[in-house]
């Protein structure tokens, strides 16, 4: 399995000169077996980019598991050129909330005056299915989708395919305790995480930033390592990078997520970069 970063920023989009080398763009990530469609994480703006190398001639099919509808999650879907071809088909999986579905929340934000277009003016066959905690076959793939603690409905998912296992938890909100995190992981995260080849998880902030932005939905990078110990997670990931952090600021991070993890059980701590793709074998 390749696993190929499009997009691994948080937020908003903020590709600039000071984070050329991990880049700007949001959420989205591409998971690819040779032989079978494509699945992808998230619809953030990285999305148009992976969009340029998959076919545009009306062949392509592919699922998207998104994690929630926050626009850093969504807002790349109408400029994803593969689903502008007639013929092109696109299994999107992922929560409503507020009392919308997954199709009427896009049905929502992607209409006049907000965007010209709708989801029904794209030529290619884009199909919603609601989902929060299940457990599904794509193709070859067994999809676990549990909730995660964030601000509205969010998924994680875990996905084993081709003898690897990858789990993606985007966005999530540590507990908040006195003086700093909680003592407490969710036992949904510990599920989707246990003992995977890699995780792919939510590292937006440094100790002191959380503790000014505590609810907003996010965690540090030392709970990041915490969960990827104690689930038993082989690899980590440091993803939805805040956009205040430039090459550097990530730099430093890697580095102290490393000692943080040293000695524990986490064999390699990685930090997301555009175009950076893992191959997991079996």
């Amino acid at each position: 399995m390749n696993v190929t970063f499009w997009g691994v920023r948080g937020s908003t989009p903020c590709p600039c000169e000071g984070n050329r080398r991990y880049g700007g763009n949001t959420a989205c990530v591409a998971l690819e077996v040779a032989g079978e469609d494509p699945i992808v994480l998230d619809l953030g703006t990285g999305l148009r980019y992976w969009g340029e190398t998959q076919p545009q001639d009306g062949s392509f099919r592919a699922t998207a598991l998104l994690t929630h509808i926050h626009w850093d999650h969504v807002q790349g879907l109408p400029f994803f050129v593969p689903a502008l071809q007639a013929g092109s088909q696109l299994d999107v999986y992922g929560p409503g909330d507020a009392g919308l579905s997954l199709e009427a929340a896009f049905d929502e934000f992607m209409r006049p005056p907000f965007f010209p277009v709708r989801v029904r003016d794209l030529q290619g066959q884009i199909t919603f299915h609601d989902v929060h905690d299940a457990d599904l076959a794509i193709g070859g793939a067994k999809v676990r989708v549990r909730p995660v603690p964030h601000t509205g409905a969010t998924n994680g998912y875990r996905i084993e395919w081709d003898g690897a296992t990858v789990a993606y938890i985007s966005d999530h909100q540590s507990p908040c305790a006195a003086g700093g995190e909680g003592d407490t992981i969710a036992d949904t995260v510990l599920e989707l995480c246990d003992g995977a080849d890699l995780l792919i998880h939510d590292t937006q902030y440094w100790p002191g930033e959380w503790a000014q932005k505590r609810d907003w939905g996010h965690c540090t990078v030392d709970y990041a390592v915490r969960v990827a110990r104690e689930s038993g997670a082989h690899r980590l990931v440091l993803f939805h990078h805040d956009p205040a952090h430039d090459d550097a600021e990530l730099d430093r991070m890697l580095d102290h997520a490393r000692a943080a993890a040293a000695d524990c059980g986490v064999e390699e701590v990685i930090a997301a970069a555009e175009g950076l793709t893992i191959t997991l074998d079996r």
